[in-house]
């Protein structure tokens, strides 16, 4: 019996395409070509890339030269395929934007319950007022143009509460900016970087955006594992990225014994250690941090958005040597150049003024009362956290996809460990709780129950 009407391929990239855009017959020169004909909407997705060997011909280069541009292309997530199947232009490919981040949001209707940002509770937020005005009057740099790393103020309130003796600074806009910023200054696109694993979307963006390759480091309930670590570091990598203290996606803070063990297996192969502090003060866990114990090896990205405010947009990065600093500097000198000293100061103010600071320790004891009463909940239907800390719960799901699409009809947006993790591992759910009040957190548990147990929508 003759079935219905099928979807045209899409249409393959020809050998004269890529010949006509290449302006240099190299690598590099070939993947632009290609690169520019997907950024300008001439090739849709799932559009065959040429054969190596007859584009290799074509351009009178190496086949090793084509497949080096195919390599270079399926780092920056624009090509899949390899190999005997070939190759073809990625579904995320036309995307310049973060694939992972941005993913499906922009089809939440209207009324969605978003649960997917770690975004505090505007209600628990240190009020702005006397900060601001502190920071207007405090600084006779202001509306300057000289570039600054960052305020005296900002500096001075830091040093108690760095756990580490840093000696350079550089202030950012937000943890994931000073993250980019340092990879785009230390990287080379296709280098490996290790990276504790589940790592957050962003995290796994920028490693794309900067060309480079995760490579997973096993994790448990107390941080990284260090036999996983001492594989991964024995296989060549420029760093090594982690959160010490409630990790994005699951909520899971770094024992000192487990850093103990880490900073053993580290100290031996030298390698950059990136920690990325995005919870900051509300979560329960004190900041156990490797460069107690690796000072010089170790660059700390201090996050304020979910503890003093998404608006104040201020990252910190400290470390003990000058050059990480240097090249995030200098990455930053090409756009903003600095951050404004007036938010600077405010967070300073912050920092040291003792009603800021309640407010802030009001704020951890609250999203613990919304945590436990969500357990508690949970509870009632059978459902057990895998962990939780500051605004995350990480939920164990049958399927990650099956979990998000029941989440969806009942009028819920989650982030699922589909796009999270780096290797196959058990499907989680991450939901948070800077949205849940009190009254709706009944409901959201018992849709989160059902979506517990929801089977692969790809099944049959």
């Amino acid at each position: 019996m003759k079935e219905g009407p099928m979807a045209s391929e899409p249409v393959a990239i020809t050998v004269e395409m890529v010949m006509t855009r290449t302006r240099e017959a190299s690598a590099a020169g070939i993947a632009a070509a290609v690169t520019q004909m997907i950024r300008n909407g001439e090739v849709s997705t799932g559009a065959r890339l040429p054969k190596v060997r007859d584009l290799a011909r074509a351009l009178h280069v190496s086949s090793a030269t084509v497949s080096a541009a195919w390599k270079t292309l399926r780092t920056r997530g624009y090509v899949e395929g390899a190999g005997r199947q070939g190759s073809w232009i990625s579904s995320s490919a036309p995307n310049v934007g973060p694939r992972r981040f941005d993913h499906i949001s922009g089809y939440w209707p209207k009324g969605t319950a978003d649960l997917t940002y770690a975004t505090p509770d505007p209600a628990l937020l240190p009020d702005l007022s006397s900060a601001l005005t502190f920071a207007t009057q405090a600084d006779p740099d202001l509306h300057s143009y000289s570039r600054q790393d960052i305020t005296p103020a900002l500096r001075e309130a830091l040093l108690e509460l760095w756990p580490f003796p840093a000696r350079h600074w550089l202030a950012v806009s937000g943890g994931y900016e000073g993250l980019l910023l340092l990879l785009q200054g230390l990287a080379s696109p296709g280098d490996r970087v290790a990276v504790a694993d589940p790592a957050s979307p962003r995290t796994l963006d920028i490693l794309d955006r900067c060309g480079l390759r995760p490579v997973p480091v096993a994790t448990d309930s107390r941080g990284p594992l260090p036999s996983s670590a001492a594989e991964v570091l024995s296989s060549g990598v420029i760093a090594f990225i982690c959160e010490p203290r409630c990790s994005a996606l699951l909520g899971v803070s770094m024992t000192p014994e487990r850093r103990q063990e880490l900073a053993t297996v580290l100290a031996r192969h030298e390698t950059l250690i990136i920690e990325d502090d995005g919870s900051g003060d509300i979560s329960e866990q004190p900041l156990v941090s490797l460069g107690e114990l690796l000072p010089e090896m170790t660059v700390l990205i201090r996050s304020f958005s979910k503890s003093h405010g998404p608006d104040l947009r201020i990252g910190v990065i400290g470390s003990c040597k000058p050059r990480p600093i240097e090249l995030a500097r200098d990455t930053l000198h090409y756009g903003a150049g600095w951050v404004s000293r007036i938010l600077q100061n405010a967070l300073a103010f912050l920092l040291t003024d003792q009603d800021s600071i309640k407010a802030v320790d009001y704020a951890r004891r609250a999203y613990s009362d919304r945590r436990a009463a969500l357990v508690e909940s949970l509870a009632e239907h059978g459902v057990t956290p895998l962990s939780h800390d500051g605004l995350v719960m990480a939920l164990p799901v049958r399927d990650d996809a099956g979990a998000q699409l029941v989440l969806a009809a009942h009028g819920y947006a989650v982030t699922s460990s589909e796009l999270t993790r780096i290797k196959r591992q058990q499907p989680f759910i991450r939901v948070t709780v800077g949205a849940l009040s009190a009254e709706k957190i009944p409901a959201a548990a018992a849709a989160i129950a059902i979506a517990s147990e929801a089977p692969s929508p790809h099944l049959a």
